[in-house]
């Protein structure tokens, strides 16, 4: 991605080095997921919980960026195996340069968009922390991925995930980068027009396996998202060769199936929370076809479709 000349967002707040003393205030919005306790009292099939939890245990936010913040997290210890992680992953203050330019693209372009649908866009704030930080959901940690807290309107960022996503994703090139920042900020902008909202209703009452497939469709909404502004970022001049390629690399490299057939040789599709690879990257390529809100309704489409 050409970055060299672009402005970096005004909307960053740097809390590296604070061990998660920063404190960001929010109101409770019920906040989506299930943690490790919630899954053990939830119903739904013995195989399902088990593979799960060793997803959660073992890979580290595993099935995928994390998306939406997981409130149950706050209740967990740090692993104090995280403090070896960090310092093994050392990252320049170039990485963050390129995460904030990314950012203020993302600024830009839905700036636009949401005025074309005559509303006004809220700008989220990137926050960068080290091992973890206190968030308007709970204790945020970096074992878990990049997230997203509605509650504060923030996306929480380790940026050892930078280089994690080359050497433990195998994910490289900085464009997987940016489709990880645009993810986020795509469920922003499902903060923005009530999806998140309409989704808590929706999952309220359901089985285990009910709320996974509808957590599903909004992790892939947010995918559509991100290939919508990457549609932008070439109409911009600003996409170098093989960028599409690195997202898409990124894309299926944390797919469910993916992550859970590296672990263990097989798959429980009841147990995805984020898509398959193939559903993600054909998500994020439908957003860089369209790259309008109308093709993005994962909601809607049967389940042949999705």
């Amino acid at each position: 991605m050409k970055s060299d000349h672009l402005k970096e967002s005004k909307n960053i707040e740097d809390r590296r080095g604070q061990s998660g003393s920063a404190y960001s205030s929010g109101r409770s919005s019920g906040n989506i997921g299930g943690g490790i306790l919630q899954i053990l009292l939830s119903p739904g099939s013995f195989k399902s919980k088990i593979i799960m939890i060793l997803l959660l245990v073992l890979l580290s936010g595993g099935a995928g960026l994390s998306g939406i913040f997981n409130p149950e997290q706050a209740t967990q210890n740090y692993n104090s195996s995280q403090v070896t992680r960090q310092e093994q992953t050392k990252v320049s203050d170039q990485d963050t340069k390129f995460v904030s330019q990314v950012l203020g693209t993302t600024e830009d372009f839905w700036s636009q968009a949401f005025q074309k649908e005559g509303r006004t866009y809220h700008k989220p704030t990137l926050v960068f922390y080290t091992g973890q930080t206190r968030t308007g959901c709970g204790v945020g940690q970096a074992a878990a991925g990049p997230f997203y807290c509605p509650s504060d309107q923030k996306i929480y960022l380790d940026i050892s995930f930078y280089k994690e996503l080359t050497t433990k994703y195998k994910a490289s090139g900085d464009f997987a980068m940016a489709y990880v920042i645009a993810h986020e900020v795509g469920h922003h902008i499902q903060n923005e027009l009530g999806t998140l909202q309409s989704y808590q209703r929706a999952t309220q009452g359901k089985s285990e396996t009910q709320k996974n497939a509808l957590n599903v469709r909004l992790e892939l909404q947010a995918d559509y998202y991100a290939g919508v502004w990457a549609r932008y970022i070439e109409e911009q001049g600003l996409m170098d060769t093989g960028d599409i390629e690195e997202a898409l690399n990124a894309a299926h490299a944390v797919g469910d199936d993916t992550l859970q057939e590296q672990a263990y040789g097989y798959s429980v599709p009841d147990s995805f929370t984020h898509g398959s690879s193939e559903q993600r990257m054909r998500w994020f390529k439908r957003g860089y076809q369209y790259g309008d809100f109308e093709h993005g309704d994962t909601f809607s489409v049967s389940d042949a479709n999705l």
